[in-house]
């Protein structure tokens, strides 16, 4: 029994967290209302202040528990490693596989960008950081098979570069698609881990205007 006002707090914040964000997805933050979010929350205007300070607070929670990372470090932990090559390509596919049952997330990271000019990423990354410590041990498990490269800068390389594989295959027309053919995924593994530099000296700028 004395757990049950507890209880009965977090449903009601869950509540109002749900209704924010079907509401923000579907009208961006600026386009909802609070008056909005208390009528889908189904809760008083002063039962929204006493969870929330304001609609920003609102937001912020939203951000930082909705963003797909919750989901996708875990999975990113779990790959079993092998060789450093089969453990991109295993964490490559099991990153844009869950990032495509997020239909959300571009909307979460526009809005956060377009109305709040990235203000609230800090505390993200601040939320991620002590997770991504695992990741980074297992890269240091493959020291041997790596550049000198800091282990952070590591990290963020490779999240960006699949982050931007799934950014440009939501925005990508179906037919320009097409043309890279089901193994587009496995040509961007290859890419990140061999670069597009084909071997050699290479050719200078000079040489490129040259026949």
């Amino acid at each position: 029994m004395v757990d049950e006002p507890l209880r009965k707090g977090e449903a009601t914040q869950a509540r109002i967290l749900d209704a924010a964000y079907s509401l923000f997805m579907e009208q961006g933050y600026h386009g909802t209302s609070m008056r909005q979010i208390v009528e889908r929350a189904g809760v008083t205007t002063g039962g929204v202040y006493n969870h929330f300070a304001s609609k920003e607070e609102i937001w912020v929670a939203v951000f930082l528990e909705r963003h797909p990372y919750r989901a996708i470090l875990p999975l990113l932990r779990e790959v079993d490693s092998g060789t450093l090559e089969e453990y991109v390509h295993s964490a490559a596919q099991r990153l844009v596989g869950e990032l495509n049952k997020q239909q959300d997330l571009l909307h979460i990271m526009f809005i956060e960008l377009v109305e709040f000019n990235g203000a609230h990423i800090p505390q993200l990354f601040e939320r991620i950081a002590p997770e991504l410590r695992p990741l980074v041990d297992l890269l240091d498990a493959h020291v041997g098979e790596l550049r000198p490269i800091a282990p952070p800068l590591l990290a963020r390389t490779f999240l960006g570069f699949f982050f931007s594989y799934y950014i440009t295959e939501a925005m990508m027309p179906p037919a320009v698609r097409a043309l890279m053919g089901d193994g587009a995924l496995d040509a961007f593994v290859d890419i990140y881990l061999h670069g597009v530099v084909a071997g050699g000296e290479g050719r200078g700028a000079k040489d490129l205007f040259t026949t």
